[in-house]
């Protein structure tokens, strides 16, 4: 792990969360790190941010060299020991997606948290099991942007059982949020619109995505949605892990709103969507965080988008 100096200045992005182990029969442990956390802090580095992530690690995964690719990609790492992380066996299946706990997630406390850290003007905050206590609505200053990734707060782990969709409830982190992301397969039946925007504060952007399905941009209002914007999934060139490409859509989003320079500043004509896209299309082809993508790699997939949508056009 890099040392505590190792950043003088502090991050422009802090990501916290637990890294969850993913069964994997092809990888040698048996298992290969996971977690809302590390693929939105590695998505967010490699798009050239500063990042700093809080990361909640049991035993195995303390040791796992995941983290090291994190730290040399410019990630600040900071472990959070846990007694128990969160073990999942994800299952695609015709039907969706079936996920196995195989063990819960202790809470990942904020006394953790470098001080230094405090002031930062962007969080992103992606609990994948519950893991992160309602006190964390409080540390972010009152002018920072926050992000919240919604499934960790939808889902009841018990070891040995699959995974059961808990239905939207408020949180004093989604009242917090500016920016909410959520997966359709995340949530339990066929859950209004409405009902999630009066969830969230006015003004407050909820995403929810649908794989290759694309997904709808909202703007919550008091009493529903106020604006709504439907979007395309970009096409993959192959499809091998679907794994954390929602995580990478909504860190390469937030990533746009914190720094608009990425997308040149337009925000407004949804150019930071069609980045998030381009970073999820790409997500899904390799496995695990090998599928995170780099910067340049995101540029050539919206050109390409661009022209196919040009040759459709002409």
């Amino acid at each position: 792990m890099p040392p505590a100096d190792r950043h003088s200045a502090p991050p422009d992005i802090v990501v916290v969360g637990a890294a969850s182990r993913d069964l994997a029969a092809t990888d040698p442990r048996g298992w290969r790190l996971g977690g809302s956390v590390t693929y939105s802090a590695l998505a967010i580095a490699r798009l050239g941010l500063r990042v700093g992530a809080l990361i909640g690690v049991d035993p195995p995964a303390a040791g796992a060299g995941e983290l090291r690719e994190l730290a040399a990609a410019g990630v600040d790492v900071r472990l959070v020991p846990l007694a128990s992380g969160p073990v999942f066996d994800n299952l695609e299946e015709p039907g969706g997606r079936r996920q196995i706990a195989h063990a819960a997630s202790d809470p990942v406390p904020s006394t953790y948290l470098p001080a230094a850290w405090t002031a930062t003007g962007g969080w992103l905050l992606v609990p994948v099991a519950g893991e992160l206590p309602e006190s964390w609505a409080l540390i972010p200053p009152d002018e920072a942007l926050v992000a919240v990734g919604w499934q960790g707060l939808l889902r009841e782990l018990r070891a040995g059982t699959e995974v059961r969709r808990l239905d939207p409830r408020p949180t004093p982190l989604l009242a917090r949020a500016d920016l909410v992301g959520v997966s359709r397969d995340d949530l339990a039946g066929d859950v209004e619109l409405s009902v999630l925007c009066r969830l969230l504060r006015p003004g407050a952007t909820l995403v929810v995505t649908a794989g290759d399905g694309g997904g709808i941009v909202v703007e919550a209002g008091a009493d529903g949605p106020r604006r709504l914007h439907r979007y395309p999934a970009l096409r993959p060139d192959r499809w091998i892990d679907a794994t954390g490409a929602g995580d990478t859509f909504l860190a390469a989003l937030f990533a746009g709103r914190v720094r608009p320079g990425l997308v040149g500043g337009r925000i407004g004509q949804r150019h930071d969507v069609l980045l998030a896209a381009a970073a999820a299309s790409l997500a899904v082809e390799e496995a695990g965080l090998d599928g995170v993508p780099a910067r340049e790699s995101i540029r050539r997939r919206i050109a390409e988008a661009g022209a196919r949508t040009a040759g459709r056009v002409g």
